[in-house]
């Protein structure tokens, strides 16, 4: 019997032997664990075949039984299964790989027996995990935190991939169970930290994968491989196979799916990703690979109808998870430190307005992002939080929002207009408090309700919300009640009233039409499509108007083109041929001739042997003299007495004299020879030392006088006196500091330090 208020995993419990003798085991042991074998999981037949449908009932009845067995064990019991049947995880595994996610749950048949099964089984899956995540289930039955996130880790009973999994299919409507069940799994193990910081590079992963699929590079991405030769040859989104495109899409849809509902249950999830640069990445994708999967699932020719509403609706869910996705980075790792009024409100409004300004370039990204969450709430929400924050950069963002909006040929709903108009009020201010920047509440899409408005192009190239035909039917239904009427007039109006002919009708004919409407001329036509240049026209390359130029020229020389070697082209024919040889010559032989003196014939052009030529032996000695100086000028340059010191300036009002200091150079004597190369260097010390001698003399300085030294003494055996001792003793002392008497220590040195070889 287990002792009360002892946690399990220092319980001991006494149990009868297989001879009948009792012995005493710990408590969580894998003697203890019952043998009962749980099957795997099989998600509910697509066909709804009769037959598949029972089979898949009598499968769920078995899974459902065992977990409701397993739910009503003891606590001690419950966990000994948990720790050590295998096939209890193999069970609860293949629910997470396979059980249907929220978009999959419409495609299944409406069979009653099927959906209550799936509920059933659903419903208990989830309370095994939930148990399995709580450590303390009353007083009595508990666990150690320490050992419980040991167990729990080291058993692989909850990873990174099972956490992703439990959010996506258990999160509608358990959120808050969800939040505290995977906080009390990372707060008891904080390796999971580790591990979800290891996780964020593979989710990053999958859309590099989905951009590689389509050939598409996205700018930040990681360069995994090096680009094969035959990359020029790799499938798009509109070249691939139709099976490989539904792949494609199911997994983009999957694994946003997963990736959003696991950042909105577990919010601190959001500052390991934002570090990894999850945001820009993030962008980027949607701005590279949307508008292609979006070109491809519209105008590729389906078969099956249903299948291309079918993908049209998983793409359209995906962009709204990837918007959402990015407004819960933003919101928990910006917006909401601002709103708490934490120390650095400054740091976090820098870094929330650099997000911003990075967005603007991603025009398709920034006008879905704002017409979902307002940026104009949140720049006026930070307004408010920090009154200092710089208004040319706030109108500068919300002047690249409204661009974003013209350049991708859309309108921005009127109630959001509106707003955006008056964000900097107390209307704008009091929607942005009470939201409190709120991620909106989700609700799975169902049918058309899962298609974003997502503007589709016409073939008239202005942006539009239906397609090239139905335009023409809305301007021909429209034409035929009101046929004065320009196209071009009708165009507007359909933009302005949201492309309903209805309406567009009756605010004409009842004069009710917008301000900009009513100004503008009702017959003007509609405006003609602007061809758009051939490419092959309009390109530049060094090689145009050459001889191979193939898009300007109809023939080529096709005799100048060869791969390899060519035909009845021998390799010793190619050594022998010394033609370029034979050139280098010719051009080498023209610098043979050198002609000193060139005669000039009467009539020939000075210019053509360049006379102007620089001379070596042109003597150009005097060529910096002041020509012109002594010219009649009357007040010449050297016609000027010399400058001479101020009388007031003048020491004791004598007349200064100046000193030269520069050394005069004595006359050369009579017998040096001025050719001589080098001088004796005694009779050069001796003229220095004469001119010292006569510089110190006119300046009236006086070497120190030292005094005699009295080293040498008296003759040996004659005795010294104290003045010799003396001196000799200083010069024993200090004969190291100067000319070469310490280098029989400094070689010892060396040789102790290993520098000269004894």
């Amino acid at each position: 019997m287990a002792c009360a208020r002892v946690p399990l995993d220092e319980q001991q419990v006494t149990e009868p032997g297989p001879l009948g003798k009792e012995h005493t085991l710990p408590a969580l042991h894998p003697a203890r664990k019952e043998e009962r074998c749980f099957v795997p999981y099989k998600p509910p037949p697509e066909d709804g075949s009769p037959a598949e449908a029972e089979e898949f009932l009598e499968h769920a009845k078995f899974i459902t039984e065992d977990l409701d067995w397993l739910l009503a064990l003891p606590h001690d019991k419950f966990w000994c299964q948990v720790v050590f049947d295998d096939s209890l995880q193999r069970c609860l595994d293949s629910y997470l790989h396979h059980a249907p996610r929220g978009l999959d749950l419409a495609a299944l048949p409406s069979s009653p027996a099927v959906v209550d099964m799936q509920r059933c089984v659903h419903r208990a899956v989830f309370l095994t995990f939930l148990r399995m995540a709580t450590h303390k289930e009353s007083k009595e039955s508990f666990l150690t935190p320490a050992v419980f996130g040991e167990i729990i880790y080291e058993n692989f009973l909850f990873d990174i991939p099972k956490i992703l999994d439990l959010c996506v299919l258990f999160g509608k409507g358990n959120s808050q169970l969800l939040n505290k069940m995977i906080e009390n799994i990372f707060t008891q193990q904080p390796s999971y930290y580790v591990d979800l910081d290891e996780t964020v590079p593979t989710v990053l992963q999958v859309f590099d994968t989905i951009l590689g699929k389509c050939g598409l590079y996205c700018e930040g991405a990681a360069a995994m491989e090096p680009m094969k030769l035959n990359s020029q040859k790799q499938h798009t989104a509109m070249t691939m196979s139709q099976q490989d495109l539904v792949d494609l899409v199911l997994y983009l849809c999957d694994s946003t799916t997963t990736i959003h509902a696991f950042l909105d249950i577990f919010p601190a999830a959001c500052s390991s990703f934002h570090s990894h640069g999850f945001l820009s990445r993030l962008t980027s994708f949607y701005e590279t690979a949307v508008p292609d999967l979006e070109s491809a699932v519209r105008k590729r020719n389906f078969d099956d109808k249903g299948l291309q509403e079918d993908l049209w609706k998983r793409l359209s869910h995906s962009c709204r998870k990837i918007v959402e996705m990015a407004h819960l980075l933003l919101h928990h790792t910006c917006l909401q430190p601002i709103l708490e009024g934490g120390e650095n409100m400054q740091t976090f409004a820098e870094e929330l307005l650099q997000h911003f300004t990075s967005f603007l370039p991603e025009k398709r990204f920034l006008s879905d992002y704002d017409e979902q969450f307002s940026i104009a709430d949140d720049i006026s929400l930070l307004q408010q939080a920090l009154p200092l924050i710089d208004e040319t950069r706030t109108s500068y963002l919300l002047r690249g929002v409204e661009s974003a909006w013209d350049s991708v040929g859309r309108r921005r709903p009127h109630s959001q207009t509106r707003h955006q108009g008056a964000a900097g009020g107390a209307a704008a201010a009091s929607t942005s408090s009470s939201s409190g920047f709120k991620v909106q509440e989700e609700r799975e899409p169902e049918g058309a309700e899962a298609m974003l408005d997502v503007p589709r192009k016409g073939n008239n190239g202005a942006g539009c919300a239906v397609s090239e035909a139905e335009l023409e039917s809305l301007l021909s239904c429209i034409r035929e009640l009101l046929p004065d009427l320009g196209e071009g007039f009708l165009l507007a109006c359909l933009q302005e009233y949201g492309y309903s002919s209805e309406l567009v009708i009756n605010n004409i004919l009842e004069d009710r039409l917008a301000p900009n409407l009513d100004k503008m001329d009702r017959a003007i036509p509609r405006p003609v499509k602007e061809e758009l240049p051939d490419v092959l026209n309009v390109r530049s390359n060094v090689f145009d108007d050459d001889e191979f130029d193939v898009f300007r020229r109809d023939q080529v020389d096709m005799s100048r083109i060869w791969k390899g070697r060519r035909k009845g082209e021998s390799a010793q024919e190619l050594l022998n041929d010394k033609q370029h040889i034979a050139e280098q010559k010719a051009r080498y032989r023209a610098y043979e001739t050198v002609v000193d003196e060139v005669v000039i014939e009467p009539g020939d052009s000075a210019e053509a042997y360049d006379l102007d030529a620089y001379d070596d032996e042109y003597d150009d000695t005097y060529d910096m003299s002041q020509v012109g100086a002594n010219d009649l000028d009357g007040d010449s340059l050297l016609s000027r007495r010399p400058f001479t010191v101020p009388q007031i300036l003048r020491k004791g009002n004598k007349p200064e004299l100046e000193e030269e200091d520069e050394e005069e150079e004595e006359p050369l004597q009579n017998n040096v020879n001025r050719d001589q190369f080098v001088q004796d260097p005694a009779l050069l010390r001796e003229r220095a030392d004469a001119r010292r001698a006569a510089m110190h003399q006119r300046k009236g300085f006086r070497p120190e006088q030292r005094p005699p030294s009295s080293v040498v003494g008296q003759p040996k055996g004659q005795g010294q006196n104290l003045d010799t001792l003396l001196d000799r003793r200083k010069k024993e002392a200090n004969k190291s500091r100067g000319a070469n008497h310490n280098r029989r220590n400094m070689a010892d040195r060396k040789r102790n330090k290993g520098m000269i070889p004894s």
